[in-house]
């Protein structure tokens, strides 16, 4: 589970921008967005240029070079912050396992071209490795013969010595490898959703997949139909043949025909919207960018819900709609304010003590958390 995340020199980021979840408050309601001390659903908010798209492709960053998913790298273009001149973005993750800390650390040029890494466990350095040198080292049971020279074979000299550990070591079954193992593989399945009109996604799977497709092929088209039906869209679902695939259809009296010609706009990102709830039990952590452009506000409300079920995924998304910051779907130590490079929970922008009985939205809209 990630505790803290932190960003400097990564866009509009210049100076440090720390995201904190395992910090919350005390509050007795809506505690299955806390789980181990951390905070595993929450909203995010921000004017226009604050940060928050950006904070999310800094998350995911990560992904670029410890996996083999899915990766957006046309969107990290203008990778360093304009206004400095630090030759390098940092970064840096603080997970959980088991009780077990484990700490990540590294510094990029560019989305591709890492300038060092490090990874601690239990409060120990176990991986160490500076690519302007050539030199690193670690101490994992089980991957001691590894050379990490990046004089060994063409193309070392970019590639993340934590994924070549991975990758290369039989590594022992103790309790720094078994955090280590944890935190590869909770890194290989996050999710970022950074459109749902476009499908534009990045980690957790490997190439892309029609999300009408995706449901038929999960087994939910039924659901799907239903889900449908109860936000008062009445379409009769049908899989047939198109092109040599299984593809989803609208059924009427007189013509049956292909769900995406007929469905609008909204509807559409509903569908895959729905798709991505599917597989979001796989993931470990998944980044919703703007993600009701085309809903209604009761509908909006109605997808938080759905979401904060999972309760084995963490879940955050951002957006402007202000009718979803109530007590009564999250908390405020789950709504989070991006402004001036800070990011921080609600309850923590403001000196009043919040309660339940409190209105965010009413308090969010007359200034309560700006500076």
């Amino acid at each position: 589970m990630l505790k803290r995340f932190s960003v400097t020199n990564f866009r509009n980021f210049e100076q440090p921008a720390v995201f904190e979840l395992d910090h919350p408050s005390n509050y007795d309601f809506n505690d299955l967005v806390v789980h181990d001390g951390c905070i595993t659903k929450g909203i995010i908010y921000g004017k226009n240029g604050s940060g928050k798209s950006n904070l999310a492709f800094a998350l995911f960053d990560i992904i670029l070079h410890l996996t083999d998913k899915e990766k957006a790298y046309g969107k990290y273009t203008n990778y360093l912050n304009l206004s400095g001149n630090k030759p390098i973005a940092e970064y840096a993750y603080d997970f959980v396992f088991d009780g077990v800390e484990v700490v990540y650390k590294y510094g990029k040029r560019d989305a591709k071209r890492l300038d060092y890494e490090t990874l601690i466990i239990d409060g120990s350095e176990v991986i160490g490795y500076n690519y302007g040198t050539g030199k690193g080292y670690t101490t994992l049971k089980g991957a001691e013969t590894l050379r990490l020279s990046s004089e060994l074979q063409a193309g070392m000299d970019t590639l993340s010595r934590v994924k070549f550990i991975r990758n290369n070591a039989f590594l022992e079954n103790n309790r720094i490898n078994r955090a280590f193992v944890s935190f590869t593989s909770f890194v290989d399945h996050m999710l970022m959703i950074y459109s749902l009109d476009s499908n534009g996604y990045q980690g957790l799977n490997i190439g892309g997949e029609s999300y009408t497709q995706g449901i038929i092929r999960h087994g939910k088209m039924k659901e799907f139909e239903d889900f449908l039906r109860s936000k008062g869209i009445d379409y009769h679902l049908v899989s047939m043949d198109r092109n040599g695939a299984n593809e989803l259809f609208c059924q009427f009296p007189r013509k049956t025909v292909p769900f995406n010609m007929i469905a609008s706009a909204g509807t559409r990102s509903l569908a895959l919207f729905y798709y991505w709830y599917i597989v979001m039990s796989k993931a470990s952590l998944v980044f919703i960018d703007d993600y009701d452009a085309f809903y209604h506000f009761d509908l909006s409300r109605e997808l938080v819900r759905l979401v904060r079920q999972l309760t084995d995924t963490q879940i955050f998304i951002t957006t402007h709609n202000t009718d979803l910051l109530s007590n009564e779907l999250l908390r405020p130590d789950a709504y989070y304010l991006i402004e001036k490079n800070e990011i921080c929970s609600l309850d923590k922008w403001t000196d009043k003590e919040l309660r339940r009985a409190h209105n965010l939205q009413k308090m969010y809209t007359a200034g309560e958390f700006h500076e």
